[in-house]
């Protein structure tokens, strides 16, 4: 008898309104808002965190790794990467929110990032880019420890206002994510777009930022790299010239260089690939995000 009350009680705070399942109620006064072209691996969503509670404070974390948000009014807002990597299935993300004289509030966004195909692309290019020889493997070690560290860096302040750009007056002729075969054999996934466009095109910066690589490199030849800060960097790279160096601040649409053929190419291209707190990711998808012409959810 008493189980039976206790059902009837609890279906009728149901119709009421007045009970609600805890997994699908959000903090009262807080919003999570995704956007972006798709939820897939490579891509970028834009999160917006709008609270009522006027918060001096706010951070976020998914896939594993913490999410920089900077204030725009009422607004807590950032980028989140999808990386290559990244399964497919259900992801929750985290927000915590600290309101003015009140306890931290914490809420939670579960999203399902889906399965994504990319093609394959076979390239003969010289022996020496796909077996190099033992004299230059400390090179190419070095070098990518530079650029480990470089990407690790997730703490320099928000240099960029409104979308990002294209760097080259060019259309984008290989996807992000093809899995690459140089010479038959295989190799890690292209990490970036490529823009085929004759020798000399000019370079500019897609967004402002700081010039924290601007050398020469084993596989990308004549590479800059962009932080733009909160842990998102553009890679320039098989350039024929560089016109910054390390340590200038670049304005978006700013020449930095021009297109060239240097490294590991079968031709002269813009290479152009991203980084967003670790994350490989699209630099189109990139370019939508930012845009705010992409899908909200």
């Amino acid at each position: 008898m008493h189980a039976r009350i206790s059902v009837l009680a609890v279906l009728a705070a149901m119709l009421t309104g007045s009970w609600m399942p805890v997994r699908a109620q959000q903090p009262e006064g807080v919003t999570i808002t995704l956007s972006g072209r798709a939820r897939q691996p490579g891509e970028v969503m834009r999160l917006v965190v709008s609270c009522e509670c006027r918060a001096t404070a706010a951070r976020a974390a998914v896939f594993g790794h913490d999410v920089p948000l900077v204030q725009a009014g009422n607004q807590w807002q950032g980028l989140i990467g999808i990386d290559l990597d990244v399964a497919p299935g259900a992801h929750t993300m985290t927000v915590h929110i600290e309101p003015p004289s009140r306890p931290a509030i914490s809420a939670t966004r579960t999203f399902t990032v889906s399965d994504r195909r990319f093609p394959t692309r076979h390239l003969s290019v010289a022996p020496q880019f796909v077996d190099p020889p033992a004299s230059e493997v400390e090179r190419i070690q070095n070098e990518a420890r530079t650029l480990a560290a470089i990407y690790e860096n997730t703490a320099t302040p928000q240099q960029w206002k409104g979308p990002f750009q294209l760097p080259v007056a060019a259309h984008a002729n290989s996807s992000f994510g093809t899995r690459s075969v140089f010479n038959g054999q295989a190799r890690s996934p292209h990490s970036g777009a490529d823009f085929p466009a004759p020798t000399g095109t000019p370079v500019t910066a897609p967004a402002a930022g700081v010039v924290t690589l601007a050398a020469s490199q084993y596989f990308t030849g004549n590479t800059i790299v962009i932080d733009h800060g909160l842990g998102l960097y553009s890679v320039l790279a098989h350039l024929s010239v560089m016109s910054v160096k390390a340590g200038d601040h670049v304005a978006a649409g700013q020449r930095i260089g021009l297109v060239g053929a240097t490294g590991r190419v079968t031709g002269a291209h813009l290479h152009w690939s991203v980084r967003l707190n670790g994350a490989r990711v699209d630099p189109l998808s990139l370019i939508a995000a930012t845009t705010g012409a992409s899908k909200q959810r």
